[in-house]
């Protein structure tokens, strides 16, 4: 009984042994952790490319200044992603002076190689079929572009204009390789394809449906079909596609029904489109893509003196009222507030000046509805940008141009659908605004409208350069894609991307 007893007591002063042990190691575990992790976040390094620009007029960051970092070292707008310290860490612990230009702007570190660095682009010379010779324009002199210095190449009007940003894009590559042109340098036409951050596909895909998607009578499919279709052969058979599987490249397709058909066979590159609306989240997607404004159509508010009791109407809507997919709560709004005071909601198209007479009516209105369409997106957002009418945008599934730095909250008024129909809930919330606070989002529209403006030669802070700017943010993302890509590179891929089969001796089993 004794020994059985010793024998019991030796088991559990083994047991207890065993635990303190284990609870020793584990220890020394989470502490070797510790001053690792601490070791690592030390130097202070923070990642600012995907931070807000402190020159957007203070819209971001909520318009206070006094958030940002006193150390801050700002980058310029165009720069490519890159770590700044913010510590005053160092050697004797003294923070190294920063250089400064006359402008006042922090010049780059000496171990900073990318500061100053333009998204370095290299674009296909693409028969003018794709791009000018959509717009009728001929080519002379055996170049496939026109020579910007004697005449630029018109764009369409009218509704044509808004999904216009291919043309403006390639226009902006075109004038980088033109001295004398004074544009802004967000992105720069490189040569050597090798040296590129991105690829550039220069196909007015927009236009071409527009023009071309109709099949004529003596046609088995459209001209627009029959471009895609050579677009995807020219393209997947270029060295640099093959060298990156086509993950550095750009396609645009802001139209919503433009590329169907390339779009299944060009889906790793990066898209510039409209909204997400009619592509499926493995074509295209949020992380991968960037979303670009729409070209407004109304005029801008030049000089305007306008205020809260000089804009008459309360809430303005003119547009198509019946529509499919995610706007059929335009209907069901149109019901709702059609016969309430100061509210005007009408059926409206650019027909019979349509476009003035909503210019006249957004510049008199305090606030304009933006309701989801066919698709998340419309261009009555922007043209409520122009108009410094205060958005209210009613779309559930809406992505917005340059959110990830831009905070459309300061601006806009965002309700959500099941919200908005609700009887009264819509204009009991807009009427609940008060002067000053309008005023405030009245005085933001101002401040952000040049980021929504297209123009040539393109200036700073345009919309041309803010979506070089996105998809320059873009670029680290990309080249971890293409460097997994080519992992194994070496052994050969097939077009499709599938390995060769690797012949192995015949006793290899």
């Amino acid at each position: 009984m004794a020994e059985k007893h010793s024998s019991s007591s030796l088991g559990v002063v083994s047991r207890k042994s065993m635990f303190c042990l284990f609870s020793f190691v584990s220890a020394l575990f989470i502490l070797s952790w510790f001053f690792m992790l601490r070791s690592t976040v030390s130097a202070g390094f923070i990642d600012l490319s995907l931070l807000p620009h402190p020159k957007l007029n203070s819209v971001i960051d909520n318009g206070n200044s006094a958030s940002w970092n006193r150390n801050y070292v700002e980058p310029s707008i165009g720069n490519r992603a890159r770590a700044i310290p913010v510590d005053n860490e160092g050697d004797g612990g003294e923070e190294k002076p920063q250089e400064k230009d006359d402008l006042g702007d922090v010049k780059c570190n000496s171990f900073d190689n990318n500061c100053n660095q333009v998204l370095k682009v290299f674009m296909y010379d693409l028969p003018s079929e794709f791009h000018f010779g959509l717009l009728d324009w001929k080519p002379q002199g055996g170049s496939v572009w026109p020579d910007l210095r004697a005449k630029v190449p018109a764009y369409p009007g009218g509704l044509n204009l808004q999904h216009s940003i291919e043309y403006w894009l390639t226009m902006d590559l075109l004038a980088s390789e033109i001295p004398g042109i004074p544009r802004a340098g967000s992105a720069v036409r490189v040569q050597n394809s090798s040296e590129a951050d991105v690829i550039f596909v220069p196909f007015f895909s927009s236009i071409s449906y527009n023009r071309y998607s109709k099949v004529n009578p003596h046609q088995k499919k459209s001209k627009n079909k029959s471009l895609e279709e050579k677009l995807v052969k020219f393209v997947t058979s270029q060295k640099e596609w093959k060298r990156s599987g086509g993950r550095d490249h750009i396609i645009l397709a802001h139209h919503p029904n433009s590329m169907l058909y390339a779009r299944m066979k060009l889906w790793t590159a990066m898209f510039i489109l409209a909204d997400f609306g009619r592509y499926s989240p493995n074509i295209a997607n949020v992380g991968k893509d960037v979303i670009a404004p729409y070209k407004h159509v109304i005029k801008s508010y030049a000089n305007d003196s306008s205020n809260f009791d000089s804009r008459q109407t309360l809430l303005y809507f003119q547009g198509a009222i019946y529509r499919k997919d995610g706007g059929f709560a335009r209907q069901e709004l149109f019901y709702a507030l059609k016969d309430e005071k100061d509210v005007h909601f009408q059926f409206g198209s650019v027909q019979k000046d349509g476009v003035s007479k909503a210019s006249q009516g957004m510049h008199s209105s305090k606030f304009c509805l933006n309701i989801a369409g066919d698709t998340p997106s419309s261009n009555r957002l922007f043209d409520a940008i122009a108009s410094h009418c205060v958005p209210v945008i009613i779309s559930d599934d809406i992505e917005l141009p340059y959110e990830d730095v831009l905070d459309y909250s300061q601006f806009c008024i965002f309700v959500r659908t099941s919200d908005a129909v609700r009887e009264k809930f819509l204009i009991n919330l807009v009427r609940s605004f008060k002067k000053d606070e309008w005023t405030r989002m009245w005085q933001r529209l101002k401040e952000v409208e040049n980021f929504f403006e297209f123009q040539y030669p393109s200036k700073e802070g345009d919309a041309v350069q803010m979506i070089w700017q996105a998809v320059a943010r873009k670029v680290p993302a990309i080249r971890l894609k293409v460097n997994k890509f080519r992992r194994f590179s070496r052994f050969g891929t097939h077009e499709d991307g599938v390995l060769r089969k690797i012949p192995s001796p015949s006793n290899f089993w």
